[in-house]
C-alpha cells in the first residue's frame, strides 16, 4: 500500500512542477538555453500553466489543472479497486482534454469553425505546447497506467503498465499522428482550411498515372515508373544475395571471409555515395566513358542518368541488405530433406528446385520485401543519377522545396507511397500466413548440406564473382574520388577536398575547426550519439514486453511498432513538416525532431533483435528473480540486460549508422542551425562540389568503423558461466551401496 502511495505522490508532484515550475508553452530559444528564466513566470512567453490562467486569459487550461487536482484526490480513496478506477478514468480524461485544447486552439484563435460556433471568438489564441504541458501529458499517462495496475491488470506490476502505456502513448504520438497529419493535409490549403480540390487534382494527375509507357511507348508517370523499378531492384537484389549466400554456403569458393566484409560496406556508406562512384565511372566524363571514347571512339551518352543508373545503384546497394537476410536461411534448410529426396532417387537439381529453394520462401519473401521497400524510400540514388527520370521520393521534395511549392501534392504522392509499401508488408504477411517452413527440430542431422546441381553451381559464379569485382571498383572509386581535383578535367592527386572540409587552425591558444564540413559533422554525431542509446532502449523495452508479458492487444501492438518499418523514410520526413510545423507539437528546425525521427523510423529493428535474443532466455531466470521478491525493473536491470549484450550491441550500432547515413526523411527536417551530414553532402552535390562530397563520405566511413569498434568494447560481451557436471558429481559425496533384501 505504501508503494501505491509513494508512486502516485511521485507522480502528482511532477504534475504540480508542469503547472507551476515549467513554462507551459514553447520557448523560442530552446528550453534547455534557459534563458526563459528572466522572464518567469510574470511575461506569457515563459509563464507556468497556471499563470497563464489567472493572468493572460488562457481559460481552457484550466480543464487539464482540474483533472490534476482531482487526481490528487485520489489519496484519500481507500479502496483500491475505487481509487484504481478513479485513477484511470481521471488519467484518461487529462490526456483528452489536454490533447483537444491543443489541436482546437493554434495561433490566431480556434482552429475549428464548430468550437467558435459553440464558445465563441476567442481574443487570442496560444503557442505550441512547451516543457510543463508535455510533463503534463505524461503525468496523465503515468496516472492512468497506476489506476489500471490497481485493478489488477498485468498482475498489478506498476513498472510493466506504465511501460505499455507511455510507448503506446508516443507510438499514437510519433507514428500515427504524424502520418493522420499527413492524410489531412492531403485536403487543406495553404491556410489550413478544408480544401479537396487539390487532392482530387493531383490524384487524377496524368504525370502520376500515365501508362503511356506500355500502350504508346512514351514515359510512364511517376507511381507506375516508382513502382517498377523497386520490383526491378527487389528482384535484382534477391536473386544476387540468394547466389552470394549459396556461394559462401553451398560451395568451396575460397574468398568467403572477404565476400562476407562486402557486406558491411554499403550498410555504413552514405545512400547517395554509390551513385557519385557510378557517375565518376560511366558520367560523360567517367573513367570507363573516356577510355573508351578514346579507344573506339564511343560518343559519351547520357544513359546512366535515368532509370538504369538508379537501378544498378540501388541493386549495388541493397544486394549486401538481402545476403545478410538469406545467408541464415540457407544455412537452416536441414541436410536431412534434402538427403531424403536424394534417397528417393531426385538429382541435384530436383532437390535443389522442389526442396531446398521452397523451404527458403521466407527469407526470398522478407529479402524482397526489404528491397522492395528500400528501392522506394530511395532519396539519394534518384537525386543524383534521376535526371529527368523522378521518382515519388524526389518529387515529394520538389514539391516542398522546389518551385511548385505544393504541399497537396507532397501529401498525395506520400500517400501513394505509402499505399505501395504497406500493399507489399501485408501481401508478404498474407502468403507466409499459415505456412510452416520449418526445418530445424530435435532431431540429429548430418550437417552437410546437398552440393548445388552444377547448373546452379555455374550460374552462382558467374553472377556474384563479376559483381563483386564490379563493387569493389565501385568502391574504390569512392576511397580515390576525394584524391582528385576534377574527374575528367584534372585527374592529378590532391588532399584539396580534405583540407577545405576538415581543416583545422591553432588560434589564441584553442583549435578553430575551420573546415566547412565541421559544423553538419559534430551536429551529425550530437544527434546520432543521442538517438542511438534512445532508439535501443526503446526497442529492446518493447522486446521484453512482447516476449515476456501477455496483455490484451499485444499482437496489434507489435503489428503497429513494425509498421513504422514498413513507412518509407520520405513518408516519415513529410508526414513529420506538416504535424510538428504548427501547434500543438511544434518541433521542425529543432534537434528534438531528428531525434525523434530517429528513434522510431529504427526502432522496428531494435524490437526484432530484442525479440530474437530475448526468446533464448530461459523464464525460469525471471521466475527466479521474482520469487526472490525483484520487482519487474530490477529483474530487468541485473539479470535481463547482462545477458542481451549481443542485442544491445546491434541496436547500438544500427541506429546509429541509420542515424548517420539517413537522407530520405532527413533532408525535410534539418535545418540551418541542425544541418546534418548527409543533406550537406546532398547541397555540395548539387554545387557540383564531388570532391568535398566524395571526401565527407570517406570521412563518415571511418568514423563510423571507429564507433562500431567503441560500442562494443562499451557494452562487451556476454558472459555464461556453465559448470562442468561431470567435475560437479565428481566432487559430489559417492552414497554407500546399500544391501537389498526380499
Amino acid at each position: 500500500m505504501k508503494t501505491h502511495y509513494r508512486r502516485l505522490d511521485i507522480a502528482l508532484a511532477l504534475g504540480l512542477a508542469a503547472f507551476v515550475l515549467l513554462p507551459w508553452y514553447r520557448i523560442d530559444g530552446g528550453f534547455f538555453g534557459f534563458g526563459w528564466l528572466s522572464a518567469f513566470p510574470e511575461e506569457p512567453v515563459a509563464a507556468p500553466g497556471l499563470v497563464q490562467i489567472a493572468s493572460f486569459g488562457k481559460w481552457w487550461l484550466m480543464l487539464p489543472a482540474l483533472a490534476m487536482m482531482v487526481a490528487a484526490a485520489a489519496r484519500f480513496i481507500g479502496d483500491p479497486a475505487r481509487r484504481g478506477s478513479f485513477l484511470a478514468w481521471t488519467g484518461a480524461g487529462g490526456i483528452v482534454v489536454l490533447a483537444l485544447q491543443g489541436l482546437a486552439i493554434g495561433f490566431s484563435g480556434w482552429n475549428w469553425t464548430v468550437s467558435e460556433a459553440l464558445f465563441g471568438a476567442l481574443a487570442e489564441g496560444q503557442p505550441s505546447m512547451g516543457a510543463g504541458a508535455v510533463l503534463a501529458a505524461l503525468v496523465f499517462v503515468l496516472i492512468f497506467a497506476f489506476g489500471i495496475a490497481e485493478r489488477g491488470v498485468m498482475k498489478g506490476d506498476a513498472f510493466v503498465v506504465s511501460a505499455i502505456s507511455l510507448l503506446v502513448f508516443l507510438v499514437a504520438v510519433f507514428v500515427f499522428y504524424p502520418v493522420g497529419s499527413m492524410l489531412v493535409g492531403a485536403f487543406q490549403d495553404f491556410d489550413g482550411s478544408f480544401n479537396p480540390e487539390g487532392f482530387t487534382r493531383n490524384i487524377v494527375d496524368p504525370s502520376i498515372w500515365s501508362l503511356d509507357c506500355v500502350v504508346g511507348g512514351g514515359r510512364c508517370g511517376i507511381a507506375w515508373r516508382t513502382f517498377w523499378l523497386a520490383v526491378m531492384t527487389a528482384g535484382g537484389s534477391t536473386i544476387l544475395g540468394l547466389a552470394f549466400a549459396l556461394l559462401a554456403t553451398r560451395t568451396g569458393f575460397r574468398y568467403k571471409r572477404s565476400l562476407r566484409l562486402l557486406t558491411v560496406l554499403p550498410i555504413i556508406t552514405p545512400p547517395f555515395v554509390v551513385g557519385l562512384a557510378l557517375t565518376l565511372l560511366f558520367g560523360r566524363s567517367g573513367v570507363i566513358t573516356e577510355a573508351l571514347s578514346t579507344l573506339i571512339g564511343v560518343e559519351p551518352g547520357r544513359w546512366l542518368y535515368g532509370l538504369t543508373g538508379i537501378w544498378i545503384a540501388q541493386v549495388l546497394s541493397f544486394t549486401p541488405i538481402s545476403f545478410l537476410v538469406l545467408i541464415g536461411v540457407v544455412e537452416g534448410v536441414s541436410p536431412s530433406m534434402e538427403e531424403a529426396s536424394q534417397t528417393l532417387r531426385a538429382d541435384r537439381w530436383r532437390t535443389f528446385w522442389r526442396i531446398s529453394l521452397p523451404l527458403m520462401k521466407p527469407g526470398l519473401a522478407n529479402a524482397f520485401l526489404i528491397g522492395f521497400i528500400e528501392s522506394m524510400a530511395d532519396f539519394g540514388n534518384p537525386l543524383v543519377l534521376g535526371g529527368s527520370h523522378g521518382v515519388l521520393s524526389t518529387e515529394i521534395f520538389f514539391a516542398v522545396v522546389g518551385s511548385q511549392n505544393d504541399p497537396s501534392r507532397a501529401a498525395v504522392l506520400a500517400i501513394i507511397l505509402l499505399c505501395f509499401t504497406l500493399t507489399a508488408f501485408l501481401a508478404q504477411r498474407f502468403w507466409l500466413s499459415g505456412k510452416n517452413f520449418a526445418t530445424v527440430t530435435g532431431k540429429g542431422d548430418s550437417g552437410a548440406h546437398a552440393a548445388l546441381p552444377r547448373t546452379v553451381s555455374i550460374a552462382v559464379h558467374v553472377l556474384v564473382i563479376p559483381w563483386a569485382l564490379f563493387t569493389l571498383v565501385v568502391y574504390g572509386m569512392i576511397l580515390l574520388g576525394g584524391f582528385v581535383k576534377t574527374w575528367g578535367l584534372d585527374n592529378s592527386l590532391t588532399l584539396a577536398h580534405y583540407v577545405k572540409a576538415f581543416s583545422v587552425e591553432f588560434r589564441d591558444g584553442g583549435i578553430a575547426w575551420t573546415g566547412v564540413a565541421w559544423n553538419s559533422f559534430w551536429t551529425t554525431m550530437e544527434i546520432a550519439l543521442i538517438s542511438a542509446p534512445l532508439t535501443a532502449a526503446v526497442g529492446l523495452l518493447t522486446a521484453y514486453l512482447i516476449v515476456r508479458q501477455r496483455f490484451a492487444g499485444r499482437g496489434l501492438f507489435e503489428f503497429a511498432l513494425m509498421m513504422s518499418f514498413a513507412i518509407p523514410g520520405t513518408v516519415i520526413g513529410i508526414s513529420y513538416i506538416m504535424a510538428f510545423n504548427l501547434p500543438p507539437l511544434e518541433m521542425t528546425g529543432t534537434a528534438l525532431i531528428l531525434v525523434a525521427c530517429f528513434v522510431f523510423r529504427n526502432m522496428p529493428v531494435g524490437v526484432r533483435g530484442g525479440v530474437a535474443a530475448m526468446s533464448q532466455l530461459d523464464r525460469s531466470l525471471d521466475e527466479a528473480s521474482l520469487t526472490l521478491r525483484a520487482d519487474s525493473f530490477r529483474t530487468i536491470r541485473k539479470v535481463i540486460l547482462p545477458l542481451l549484450r549481443p542485442a544491445i550491441t546491434a541496436a547500438l550500432v544500427y541506429s546509429f549508422v541509420r542515424a548517420v547515413t539517413s537522407i530520405s526523411a532527413v533532408i525535410f527536417l534539418v535545418s540551418a542551425e541542425y544541418n546534418m551530414a548527409t543533406a550537406y553532402i546532398v547541397g555540395l552535390v548539387e554545387n557540383g562540389e564531388y570532391g568535398v562530397a566524395i571526401a565527407y563520405s570517406s570521412m563518415l566511413i571511418v568514423v563510423m568503423i571507429s564507433v562500431i569498434a567503441g560500442f562494443q568494447l562499451v557494452v562487451g560481451e556476454r558472459r555464461l558461466r556453465r559448470e562442468n557436471r561431470v567435475q560437479a558429481v565428481a566432487r559430489a559425496p559417492v552414497p554407500l551401496p546399500q544391501e537389498k533384501t526380499a
